[in-house]
Order: C-alpha cells, then sequence, then structure tokens
C-alpha cells in the first residue's frame, strides 16, 4: 500500500522521506546511513521505512 504519512507510534513525519530513500537504497547504499543523513534518529521512526513494502502497483488494478 501507500507509505503512511506520520509514525505510528510517535507522529513524527516520515512520509516525506520515502521517495529519496527509496531512490537511494536502489541504489545500493546502506539503509543506515541513508536515515541517518536524512535525519530519521528514532527507532520507531527508522521502522517505518525499513519495513515497508511498496504494494500499490500489485493492488491498483483490482481496484
Amino acid at each position: 500500500m501507500m507509505m503512511p504519512v506520520r509514525c505510528f507510534t510517535c507522529g513524527t513525519l516520515v512520509g516525506q522521506h520515502w521517495d529519496t530513500y527509496r531512490e537511494r537504497t536502489a541504489r545500493g547504499e546502506k539503509p543506515r546511513i541513508i536515515l541517518d543523513e536524512l535525519g530519521v534518529k528514532r527507532y520507531c521512526c527508522r521502522r517505518m521505512l525499513l519495513s515497508h513494502v511498496d504494494l500499490l502497483d500489485d493492488v491498483g488494478p483490482y481496484g
């Protein structure tokens, strides 16, 4: 599905980092370094980006 805009636990905005995170991980950069540079410090916010699975393209045709 779509990336949540806010962290479920603390409410910090994390959706704004999704495109940058996805592009940089596709280039082979380490997620830890990317999240540090984006300023995502809390582990609850980091898990939002690390564990998200983008299923919008798979589910879209059925809608």
